[in-house]
């Protein structure tokens, strides 16, 4: 089994933050400069089109993405790419200098536009790079050592793919813009577009535990779940045109939405990520397992995390049938290679209480912003409904999915919860929040029915 260097301490309040942020050399400081320049020419050339609390939204996204930028290194260099690449796609829509003068058409007749930049585009290519990066994390799993070839290449893949799916984020938001000043809203108001949010989401918040851990072993699990949402995002383009840039619905008008919906998903995607973490942890503990009664429950919970719960509802499915046939298939096949191979996967992944140990970081990460998201929520909903609670089933869901994480972390610091029962609970909360996020689209109705499948 592999051995693992022990994590550097992020913590904040901790000595090494406070020391690391008293250390500020000439790039950091002209980061800081840039994000503010950046911030001070969106203000000028689009003050027109926000409201005071967007101005204000936007004033406090300076501070906080430099204290990113400086606690971790990479996020520099992603933020400082995402915003050239979508300045030259900007540049490259403009025709006239005023905040509504590009011409979209240009998306199909500028190369960089019809293939790279334009937003359609893009997340194309975020979709392409997260589906390579999972190949080859799992093929850097069996070929060699962590942190071989194959795994670095899966590591930039995957930067890549935040980097195109950022980068297809901004523009779609400038692109809803330019169709009318009635139009224009921050892509994070439908399936199409909280799904792009929780890939990139995800993909990130695991290279950041592939630093801090220093394996890049768990790349196998992680991005699984990512290229999971990458198959329903390409079902539900095709199937429903989803892409297409629609009006918001009238209780979608709120400056609530743009910090709702990010805090929201930041949770999903850490719940995900423990949930991969804990499947990862479940294959170890098996390892040795030959009694096949024994490991069904693993397979069954494996196959159910490759799932989207719409392959079963037939209703959904007359017409696309035979994609969702062929994501079943490979389901199988990856579930099944993955119980065949345990032996093998075990003695590459990092020790027992590194898993437990990540296991229990997104979740309290995951949580913490779950809690806001659900506060933040209940604001919108006195503003656009006029109360503050109404069980409507998209609330109560919430509400179950927070329960059950606040009762993970209570067990875990109270009563010591460890171990395999932690794991399996951890897991299982990924069938809860699957059924959260999307079920309850499906299935049920209510004040959220904006959000319906």
């Amino acid at each position: 089994m592999n051995t693992t260097t022990a994590p550097e301490t992020m913590t904040l309040g901790q000595p090494g933050l406070m020391s690391r942020l008293g250390r500020r050399s000439a790039l950091d400081w002209l980061f800081a400069l840039l994000v503010i320049g950046g911030a001070g020419y969106a203000f000028q050339r689009y003050h027109a089109s926000m409201d005071g609390y967007e101005k204000a939204i936007l004033v406090g996204s300076v501070p906080a993405l430099v204290l990113l930028g400086w606690l971790w290194g990479p996020l520099r260099a992603l933020a400082l790419a995402v915003g050239a690449a979508t300045l030259g796609a900007i540049a490259m829509y403009s025709q006239v200098s005023d905040a509504f003068g590009a011409d979209l058409s240009r998306a199909d007749q500028v190369f960089l536009l019809k293939y790279f930049l334009s937003s359609q585009s893009a997340i194309l290519w975020m979709g392409m790079l997260f589906f390579m990066a999972t190949a080859l994390y799992w093929i850097g799993f069996f070929v060699g050592q962590d942190d071989n070839t194959a795994q670095r290449l899966a590591t930039r893949l995957t930067w890549s793919g935040v980097f195109m799916a950022l980068v297809g984020t901004m523009v779609r938001w400038y692109e809803s813009h330019q169709i009318g000043p009635d139009i224009g809203h921050i892509p994070v108001s439908n399936l199409y577009e909280v799904f792009v949010l929780f890939c990139w989401l995800t993909a990130l918040f695991y290279l950041f535990y592939e630093q801090h851990y220093r394996t890049r072993a768990l790349g196998a699990f992680a991005m699984l779940i990512v290229s999971a949402a990458v198959g329903f995002l390409l079902w539900y383009t095709v199937e429903r045109g989803a892409q297409e840039i629609q009006p918001l619905v009238p209780a979608l008008q709120s400056w609530w939405m743009k910090l709702h919906v990010p805090a929201n998903f930041i949770g999903y995607g850490t719940f995900a990520l423990a949930a991969m973490v804990a499947f990862a942890y479940l294959v170890q503990r098996q390892a040795e397992e030959t009694r096949w009664w024994k490991l069904a429950p693993l397979g069954l919970f494996g196959l159910v995390l490759c799932f989207e719960p719409i392959v079963f509802r037939t209703a959904k499915l007359s017409t696309s049938a035979s994609y969702w046939a062929v994501y079943a298939g490979i389901s199988l096949l990856i579930v099944g290679g993955i119980l065949a191979s345990r032996r093998r996967i075990a003695a590459r992944l990092p020790g027992p209480e590194v898993l437990d140990d990540l296991m229990y970081k997104a979740i309290a990460v995951g949580f913490a912003f779950f809690t806001i998201a659900t506060v933040l929520g209940a604001f919108w909903a006195a503003e656009a409904w006029g109360g503050y609670w109404s069980w409507d089933p998209k609330e109560t869901w919430a509400l179950i999915v927070w329960l059950n994480y606040a009762a993970w972390l209570h067990m875990r610091l109270m009563k010591g919860l460890r171990g395999a029962p932690s794991a399996w609970w951890a897991l299982s909360g990924l069938v809860i929040t699957t059924f959260a996020f999307l079920g309850v689209n499906m299935f049920l109705s209510g004040l959220h029915s904006y959000g319906e499948l």
